[in-house]
């Protein structure tokens, strides 16, 4: 599942390492992994996991006060996890370093993910970051 949301203020580094390690905690418990990204007040995030349990995170941040505008945009099975050894990779895109994300972000790589599940969320991570106006 990937879905935007704007923040209803724009967080610290403090209010998001906080929110960063209690999802690690709750995604690392319920099996779920992922990727969030933050920009301007703004965040995109893919989660993995079994339906139910993605879901019961969705719904939950759905019901975030600190949420506005919560938007899905593409849910659905995956063959394999996009990235299943992060319980919940964050970057903030001003900071961003795309070393940790090169095999995903070069689809030319021989070992780039291959499945067609993949390409569509990197394609939308990819155009989130160009739109903070970040080069990919």
């Amino acid at each position: 599942m990937i879905y935007l949301s704007a923040g209803t203020n724009w967080f610290d580094e403090k209010e998001l390492n906080d929110i960063l390690a209690i999802s690690n905690v709750n995604n690392s418990r319920d099996g779920i992994t992922g990727l969030l990204l933050y920009a301007d007040g703004n965040f995109i995030q893919l989660l993995e996991g079994t339906e139910s349990d993605v879901q019961a995170v969705f719904q939950k941040i759905s019901g975030d006060k600190r949420h506005k505008d919560v938007t899905l945009i593409a849910s659905g099975p995956l063959n394999t996890r996009n990235f299943p050894q992060w319980a919940m990779g964050f970057k903030s895109i001003s900071t961003l370093s795309f070393a940790p994300f090169e095999r995903y972000l070069n689809p030319a790589d021989k070992n780039s993910p291959g499945n067609k599940d993949r390409h569509l969320s990197i394609n939308l991570l990819k155009a989130f970051m160009r739109t903070a106006g970040m080069a990919v």
